[in-house]
């Protein structure tokens, strides 16, 4: 059953904008990156496919001014996992479970896996500024000011990221085969992560 257009009201251009955009992220959730077309988007807010194009130039814009804001979500979120680093008491599972929320929140596992299946990774950039403050903020907590445990604790952000994305991704059904309930990637992330921030020689 179709959906019926919405009535075409008079908006400016900011809120067209932002509208689209909004929409164009509900549609990469629901039906992934083919389901975000102009044509399609531009009914569901009910303007024009030329008013759309005005707007953002090309389908390409509209994926680009898209992907902008997700990336900016997720690395607002990152910030947030950074600010409970260092205001609780930061335990490993609040650890992961903050830069696990912030790779499902608002589909940022989708938005990652078709930015690099597209190859343009610079759209990733806004990114790196909240990954490398996530390392910091870990260094601070270990009380490690000359950057002794900096590989170790790289190591344990790509450990958590990685594993976030892929949870982001496949973890329902990958879990639903293996007969393991919703946290379970958290709790065995968490369970590891202490390995990656030991000393080697504590390690043993």
């Amino acid at each position: 059953m179709s959906i019926p257009s919405p009535r075409r009201r008079r908006r400016t251009p900011e809120e067209a904008r932002l509208e689209a955009i909004m929409c164009a992220r509900a549609r990469l959730l629901s039906g992934g990156p083919d389901a975000v077309t102009l044509k399609a988007v531009a009914d569901d807010i009910g303007v024009t496919h030329t008013n759309l194009i005005h707007h953002f130039g090309s389908a390409a814009g509209l994926q680009s001014a898209l992907m902008g804001s997700m990336v900016a979500d997720l690395a607002q979120a990152l910030d947030t996992a950074i600010v409970r680093l260092r205001t609780d008491e930061g335990a490993p599972l609040e650890l992961v479970n903050a830069v696990f929320d912030a790779f499902a929140e608002g589909g940022a596992g989708k938005l990652a896996a078709w930015i690099v299946l597209k190859g343009d990774l610079s759209q990733l950039e806004p990114v790196r500024d909240a990954v490398t403050g996530l390392v910091h903020a870990i260094q601070e907590k270990l009380g490690d000011p000359d950057g002794q445990a900096h590989a170790r604790i790289s190591g344990a952000v790509l450990f958590i990221a990685l594993s976030a994305f892929g949870e982001a991704l496949i973890g329902p059904p990958l879990r639903d085969m293996l007969d393991q309930d919703e946290d379970s990637s958290r709790r065995v992330i968490a369970g590891l992560l202490p390995h990656f921030l030991l000393k080697p020689a504590q390690a043993e």
